[in-house]
């Protein structure tokens, strides 16, 4: 038994030299929460792991909650010139989560998504800004209902690594937007019903192959 350790002990004793040697493998094995360590290059965004979830007034009575899942997007990233990265993201309408099924119905109607005649909505980033080392404010173009419409979404940098699942490199953010329903045609209930729904947004980008 003793000739066997030692032998796993001496190769462990060279890991880092083959680290150095092959660039793959010199990404640290624990996530780093520096943006400028950020691998640059192009990146998919996990459907499973990009998500919405939104909040609006009920009638004044409370905060209503849903989320909007399974989110397909392309992220390109260059961590000496944030400034020049790409974002677009669709986002399903039809997949909307409420914890009431006739609630989901009911917004899949022309009254709400008019899913029939859009199924889904679209974010393109024209512009990032830096606002911290680790946040961004993104601005671009949203389409939601046939409706075009400047966005802005303020990101924040969580961490980039090899994933302990999937073993892939992936990128990770928050994001945080608000956005009138009225001014991409969704009237129904105002004013009772808030106009105005709030955003928190997640997602996971894998480095692409």
């Amino acid at each position: 038994m003793r000739a066997p350790l030692l032998a796993l002990l001496g190769l462990l004793s060279l890991a880092p030299a083959w680290a150095a040697d092959d660039p793959a493998s010199a990404v640290p094995v624990a996530p780093s929460t520096d943006p400028t360590q950020v691998r640059p290059g192009a990146y998919v965004l996990d459907p499973d792991h990009g998500k919405i979830t939104w909040s609006v007034s009920h009638l004044g009575y409370s905060t209503y909650y849903g989320q909007l899942a399974g989110l397909t997007g392309t992220l390109t990233l260059d961590p000496k010139a944030p400034e020049k990265s790409q974002l677009s993201v669709s986002v399903p309408l039809g997949g909307v989560i409420t914890g009431s099924a006739h609630l989901n119905e009911r917004l899949a109607t022309p009254d709400f998504f008019d899913t029939a005649k859009f199924p889904a909505a679209s974010f393109t980033a024209t512009k990032v800004e830096p606002t911290s080392p680790t946040t961004a404010r993104i601005t671009g173009d949203l389409n939601l209902r046939g409706t075009v419409r400047p966005f802005a979404i303020d990101a924040t940098f969580n961490q980039a690594g090899i994933h302990p699942v999937d073993q892939r490199y992936t990128v990770g953010f928050d994001g945080r937007a608000v956005i009138k329903r009225s001014e991409f045609g969704i009237n129904a209930y105002l004013p009772q019903l808030g106009d105005e729904v709030t955003l928190r947004i997640e997602g996971e980008f894998k480095a692409a192959p």
